[in-house]
């Protein structure tokens, strides 16, 4: 047996060289017989893929073009950019794409430049790859969406949105939802009237979908209605522009209401006067007398209407002289325990308005603010023995129940100045940019900060609101005097785990 040498055994496994058919490179053998650079200037494969491609950017909302009637958000650099540009080159599925990467241009320049390395079989088996750049230029177009909103009079749809109420503070609530979920993007334009808020869309589908997301918020009905813009008689087309009239429940939080005798028994033979604890999906009533509570739905509630007898501004400020709390559950609410509220202390105050310390007696009342109230404390109640009433519900209960309930109904705690409390506020909310009639008032305004102390009062209550802290008032040491209210007394605040950071922009 014939052993080969070391370098006999390397010359054998070295595999043989050829020379290119153009240049006479020693190159290795390939299927074209070319060198690399005889083959790249022989054949190019990106001949079928544009150098430069035209993509349209709205300046409005900031969006790019995909397609016609659709735009999508897409940062600077980022994936879906990315994969807008790929999609806009045409005959890039001829090719293999290796690779995709942004080269880094001014961001004015209106330039995005992405370089491509692709590969293709050329000339019988042979595989090229080539590295090129391919520049975007990008214009500026107005998208429908914006091009409608700056119409600000064309419009498809309306959702007018209403509520019978002395107060806003519904509204307010409705607006944080708003801004929360995001469930007024797709508006065109939003209009604030006097009593409440006109929402403009260019689709009836987005009308519709607003409609729905309302009716799980908070308690409403609505009805709808269409009018007649244009007629084609010869496509047999028409053009309607619809209307949804949306009514929200006339009852708010802190009000007092007087139910009917049938809704009253319809919620478990409940009392027929209440204080409404809180106004979200549905309404929450609490029987100052008992402690029953009850959930009364917008359906239960438009089958029987009722109006409340005493609402927010109407309470008169009381001074608490003496509390006697009532340990135990009553007899009375035995058969319904489940709907007692476990949250409230029933207890016997005596009680006398604020105005007339000194000169009148202290009148008896039961309420339900036993954990809230001391001695000394102030509450904010409605007086229902001196109410020039109106309502029939009212009356028909005060004929069936002569002598027999309270001259005073405590509807809440009151922590003092209005303004001292919004001083030592340190967070605030986000509001709706809408268009006004020149209605707002002075009222819309005490209203507002109503609802402010109201989130504060109710932990359940603001879960549902996005709060932010105040920067401002942050930084502003001076901005909070710790003494404003005397004797330590503890007020209700929004804690600092509860607040979100705001987004500030600065120049």
């Amino acid at each position: 047996m014939e052993y080969l040498s070391e370098e006999q055994a390397a010359a054998s496994e070295t595999p043989s060289k050829i020379l290119c058919c153009d240049c006479g490179t020693l190159i290795d053998p390939n299927p074209a017989n070319l060198c690399i650079g005889c083959l790249r200037s022989k054949v190019d494969i990106t001949d079928s893929i544009p150098k430069q491609v035209v993509i349209y950017f709205c300046k409005g909302c900031e969006r790019y073009q995909q397609a016609i009637g659709q735009w999508v958000i897409a940062e600077l650099e980022s994936r879906e950019l990315l994969a807008l540009c790929l999609k806009k080159l045409k005959g890039l599925n001829r090719v293999n794409l290796i690779d995709a990467t942004f080269v880094w241009t001014e961001p004015h320049s209106r330039r995005i430049k992405v370089k491509l390395t692709i590969q293709k079989e050329v000339n019988g088996g042979a595989i090229l790859q080539q590295v090129f750049v391919v520049e975007f230029v990008v214009n500026t177009m107005m998208c429908d969406d914006c091009h409608r909103r700056e119409a600000k009079d064309f419009w498809k749809a309306v959702v007018q949105v209403r509520q019978k109420s002395s107060h806003k503070k519904t509204f307010f609530y409705l607006e944080q939802l708003l801004l929360k979920y995001k469930a007024h993007e797709k508006c065109v334009n939003v209009k604030q009237i006097h009593e409440g808020i006109d929402f403009f869309y260019s689709r009836k589908d987005d009308a519709r979908k607003f409609v729905e997301f309302l009716q799980t918020v908070v308690p409403c009905r609505y009805v709808t209605a269409q009018q007649l813009i244009s007629h084609d008689t010869h496509s047999n087309t028409y053009n309607y522009k619809y209307t949804y009239a949306v009514e929200i429940v006339p009852i708010c939080k802190d009000d007092v209401v007087c139910l009917p005798v049938q809704t009253a028994r319809a919620l478990g033979n409940i009392g027929q006067l209440c204080v409404v604890l809180r106004v979200t999906q549905q309404i929450l009533l609490i029987d100052p007398f008992t402690l029953r509570t009850a959930e009364l739905t917008a359906p239960n509630y438009f089958r029987a209407p009722f109006r409340a007898i005493c609402t927010a501004p109407q309470l008169t400020e009381y001074t608490v002289m003496d509390l006697e709390p009532i340990h135990g559950t009553p007899a009375s609410n035995t058969a319904a325990g489940s709907n007692l509220s476990h949250k409230h202390i029933l207890g016997d105050a005596y009680v006398v308005k604020s105005s007339e310390i000194g000169s009148t007696a202290p009148t008896h009342t039961r309420t339900q603010l036993a954990h809230l109230l001391n001695p000394g404390d102030l509450a904010l109640g409605f007086d229902i023995r001196s109410a020039n009433l109106n309502e029939e519900h009212f009356e028909k209960f005060e004929q069936a129940n002569a002598g027999k309930f309270p001259d005073v109904i405590l509807v809440k705690k009151f922590y003092g100045d209005k303004a001292t409390r919004n001083r030592r506020r340190r967070w605030k909310l986000r509001r709706l940019r809408m268009a006004e009639d020149g209605s707002a008032t002075s009222a819309d305004g005490r209203d507002y900060y109503d609802f402010m102390e109201d989130l504060e009062e109710d932990p359940l209550l603001r879960a549902n609101v996005n709060i932010y802290k105040d920067s401002r008032k942050a930084a502003n040491e001076m901005a909070v005097d710790e003494d404003d209210f005397a004797d330590g007394e503890e007020v209700p605040q929004v804690t600092l785990q509860e607040m979100l950071d705001d987004l500030v922009l600065d120049d």
